[in-house]
């Protein structure tokens, strides 16, 4: 049941709407990596890496730099993903823009939720909201954004086993994403939530509902050819069938969804397709095929868990980063700090000091001149 609370490949890319309407190399080249992220990452992995060696814009650099996180994340290779999310908040320190920066933290708090590290994840987001506050309210990219805030959030709390409180915050994000005028820039993201929607409806046992909202997850997929998405979808279609017990239509679902995911390389995706199908192959009293799929379930379980223990250990060493450098941050403060104390005190008793000589000097200036009107 674990896998199910897993988040979805490749989910909420970075979108940034052209207000210009001007169509450049970049781009045309960006859109197309983006757009093949879902379904042929290292495709998009290499768009990427070749704009990345020629552009010197610095927000352009972001967006590369999110766009081979969240293609990596698609291949649920987390390592590599962390490795250039890091960069990109490297690279946004460099520019004032509220709304890069708050992208950037988004971005960050996905992949801490992926790595179910939920309170680094929180604490990102929390971060982005400072940023956030200070977008106009009409701007897209702030619709975006909550949208993305409020269905992380809600991520959080399906995994903490908290299906109520995560449809609030998903059904915000909803109201959010259905903001944007651009709808196709947010057709991809709206199925990941609907997904998310779907199985909180599952777990609270209400399987038309759930039912719906995967429909709905399955039709923004098709809206942008995001087959990944939709094989997703139809798992959780085929879930719902299962609990009904309908393995049949449940096992014709996850062929569908097998056939759908079947360039994507997502662990996640396969790891919980071949669950469903040994589960379902060993309800019909199917051996052979149960032990098929259970062996390549438990294939693409050890390959997940492996990425997710090398993005851990490199996580642990960037928290490792940050907290020597606020610590030098706050010793370099302290010293300033000090050293300003230091000198206004060196100051002060100068002043002091120059105040009781003058005194004295004065002082024994008028005793020389009384005790010359006392001899006269």
């Amino acid at each position: 049941m674990k896998i199910i609370l897993k988040i979805i490949a490749g989910i909420f890319l970075s979108t940034y709407i052209s207000v210009s309407g001007q169509s450049t190399v970049f781009d045309s080249l960006m859109k197309k990596a983006r757009l093949e992220i879902y379904d042929n990452p290292d495709d998009a992995i290499s768009t990427g890496k070749q704009l990345l060696r020629k552009e010197k814009d610095i927000h352009k650099q972001i967006s590369i730099y999110q766009l081979l996180s969240t293609a990596n994340i698609a291949k649920r290779d987390f390592d590599q993903s962390l490795h250039y999310l890091i960069k990109a908040k490297e690279t946004a320190q460099k520019t004032n823009d509220q709304k890069v920066r708050t992208s950037v933290l988004i971005s960050a708090a996905i992949q801490y939720q992926q790595m179910e590290l939920f309170s680094k994840s929180l604490e990102t987001l929390n971060e982005a909201d400072q940023y956030m506050d200070k977008l106009p309210d009409n701007l897209p990219e702030k619709y975006i954004e909550t949208a993305r805030s409020y269905a992380i959030r809600g991520m959080i709390y399906k995994s903490q086993a908290n299906p109520e409180i995560a449809l609030e915050k998903f059904l915000i994000s909803i109201r959010n994403f259905e903001k944007v005028k651009n709808k196709q820039a947010t057709y991809s993201n709206m199925s990941v939530v609907y997904y998310n929607i779907g199985y909180c409806y599952l777990n609270l046992g209400q399987l038309e509902k759930a039912h719906q909202a995967l429909i709905q997850s399955a039709a923004y997929a098709q809206k942008n050819g995001a087959k990944s998405l939709e094989a997703f979808a139809l798992k959780g279609m085929a879930e719902m069938y299962k609990q009904k017990k309908e393995n049949e239509k449940a096992l014709q679902l996850l062929i569908k969804a097998e056939d759908l995911s079947k360039n994507t390389r997502d662990l996640i995706l396969n790891e919980g397709i071949y669950k469903e199908m040994s589960e379902n192959y060993l309800a019909m009293e199917k051996p052979d095929l149960y032990q098929n799929y259970s062996k390549k379930y438990f294939e693409m379980r050890f390959q997940r868990e492996q990425n997710e223990l090398n993005s851990i250990n490199h996580s642990i060493n960037d928290h490792n980063r940050e907290t020597l450098k606020k610590s030098s941050e706050m010793k370099t403060r302290y010293q300033y700090i000090t050293g300003f104390i230091v000198s206004l005190g060196i100051l002060c008793i100068a002043v002091l000091l120059y105040l009781i000589i003058k005194v004295r000097k004065q002082n024994l200036m008028y005793r020389r001149k009384i005790q010359e009107l006392i001899r006269f």
